[in-house]
């Protein structure tokens, strides 16, 4: 586009866009920004599911960690439990090390991180995720007496084509 030339009309010079320039101009934004707009909702989408996968990683290498802890005897459990925690909340606020003369505690995580995927952000943290017991089957999960695994609560797809609940 060229500039307007400047209009002479008496002592003033009188300079800007024409009408159709700026329609030109805000037209070429809009297909501009619309083009755009598809590409940060898959930015944002991709930035969410690396959270969920980042934050199932951390609970569950926890969980694992408490078990080790138990089959190696520094937590104290009876014959018949699984070995895995009784809840989330466990991992945070921590369980006495059996092996330490002055009950000092085992902590396994600082805190319980959020399912990104979640709709609601009343609950907290350990409600939103799902969690299976060691007794269920790993296609039906269902909590119980401890936690042996977590998921997604969220019905969404992934962009990898696979259900968040499945991750």
């Amino acid at each position: 586009m060229s500039m307007p030339q400047a209009v002479t009309r008496g002592k003033f010079t009188h300079s800007g866009f024409t009408l159709i320039e700026l329609l030109v101009t805000l037209l070429v934004l809009g297909v501009l920004s619309s083009a755009a707009v598809p590409m940060v909702q898959l930015a944002f989408k991709r930035h969410k599911e690396e959270e969920l996968r980042r934050d199932l990683t951390t609970i569950r290498d926890a969980i694992d960690a408490y078990k080790k802890a138990v089959d190696e005897k520094r937590i104290a459990t009876s014959p018949l439990d699984s070995g895995y925690p009784p809840d989330l909340r466990t991992l945070v606020v921590g369980v006495v090390d059996a092996t330490s003369p002055d009950e000092k505690k085992i902590y396994f995580l600082r805190r319980i991180p959020a399912d990104p995927m979640a709709t609601t952000e009343d609950n907290a943290p350990e409600d939103s995720w799902g969690k299976r017991s060691y007794e269920s089957e790993p296609t039906d999960p269902q909590e119980g007496s401890d936690v042996y695994d977590v998921y997604s609560k969220s019905a969404g797809i992934g962009l990898n084509g696979v259900a968040y609940r499945d991750w």
